[in-house]
């Protein structure tokens, strides 16, 4: 299959590109667009031929649920089998946004789509490319991350192409993602809302909204990776450069000397190293590749770089990557969870 390509102005949107989008969409074959959070693979949420085609198209695991992606607040009623109150007061506040709701689903929301769960994932995205695409497809569009399942998630067309060039119909370029890690995921179906997966939208955003409280599913801040998470999608590695990568946490000085130390005996193997750091300590690491995700005390940098230099160390072809630990005060436990799972966990704290 030849991947057609369209650079879209998100300013002035060529709308004969979007339809035609659209009616790939509309004929069961698959577009891959941009949202605020990363660029998703879409394809028909209602149809079961297109949900198994994103799963073969990324190498996903068929029990992984999709997202649905809407353009509407009432187009929650077409997938919910009832929309608690909770969902509408959070729409309310975070819609269009980085929020993702699970919710009890109707029958004609297909198994193939929701990983044969009996529940819907959904989302209005926060990008006009995204929703043009949804209107003009006629449909509403289910789309996981536009990469090969388990590597580092696409925040730039060039990432879709890389890894989906020749097995999808479309790639629409609209240009960088503005957040750079998916989107927050809670689970409406239980009396207390539960957070399934970390993200931009804060538990704590989400109490204050509600007025009640809200957890955190114990599987996705487990330190080690033994405790199960609620979520499917969790329990795979996700995010994973091809380089085996260590975490290295503690205080900054401590760090610093620990990662040089591992270098040194890494190159005495000699294997290439490569090092995730700061604008601040970038300069204190002698490492083959210094790699700066930013500075520290801004978050949404370290979020919205994070998968693309997990993919410039593929493109380095590193043997050893060394990161430094990001626990900053806002997203900091989104930013932990994708690098934790990167790592497969594996960290050295000091």
């Amino acid at each position: 299959m030849k991947t057609k390509y369209y650079k879209i102005d998100v300013e002035n949107m060529n709308m004969s590109q979007m339809k035609e989008a659209g009616e790939l969409i509309a004929a069961g074959e698959l577009v891959a667009f941009p949202t605020e959070t990363v660029y998703g693979l879409g394809g028909d949420a209602l149809h079961p031929e297109a949900a198994k085609k994103i799963y073969e198209a990324k190498g996903r695991p068929s029990d992984n649920p999709l997202i649905i992606h809407i353009a509407d607040v009432s187009d929650l009623e077409r997938v919910a089998k009832e929309v608690p109150p909770e969902a509408y007061k959070l729409a309310d506040a975070f819609w269009p946004g980085p929020l993702t709701m699970v919710v009890w689903k109707k029958d004609e929301v297909p198994y193939a789509t929701t990983g044969g769960l009996n529940t819907v994932a959904v989302r209005m995205p926060k990008h006009s490319i995204a929703l043009e695409l949804i209107r003009q497809s006629g449909t509403l569009i289910a789309a996981p991350s536009a990469n090969t399942s388990g590597r580092p998630s696409p925040t730039e067309a060039s990432h879709v192409l890389e890894d989906l060039d020749g097995r999808i119909a479309m790639v629409l370029d609209g240009g960088a993602v503005g957040i750079g890690i998916e989107s927050t995921i809670i689970d409406l179906t239980e009396a207390t809302p539960m957070v399934l997966r970390p993200g931009y939208i804060t538990p704590q955003m989400l109490s204050d909204v509600l007025e009640k409280e809200v957890i955190i599913d114990p599987g996705i801040i487990a330190a080690d990776d033994t405790t199960k998470p609620k979520a499917p999608g969790m329990k795979y590695k996700h995010y994973a450069p091809k380089a085996d990568m260590i975490i290295v946490d503690g205080e900054e000085c401590a760090v610093i000397e620990k990662i040089n130390t591992l270098t040194e005996e890494a190159h005495k193997n000699g294997k290439k190293v490569a090092v995730i750091a700061t604008e601040k300590t970038k300069t204190a690491y002698a490492a083959d590749v210094v790699l700066s995700i930013g500075a520290r005390d801004d978050e949404d940098s370290i979020a919205k770089h994070m998968y693309k230099i997990l993919r410039e160390c593929d493109e380095l072809d590193v043997e050893l990557i060394y990161s430094e630990s990001y626990k900053t005060p806002r997203i900091g436990q989104a930013i932990m969870n994708r690098l934790l799972k990167a790592a497969a966990h594996q960290v050295i704290n000091l």
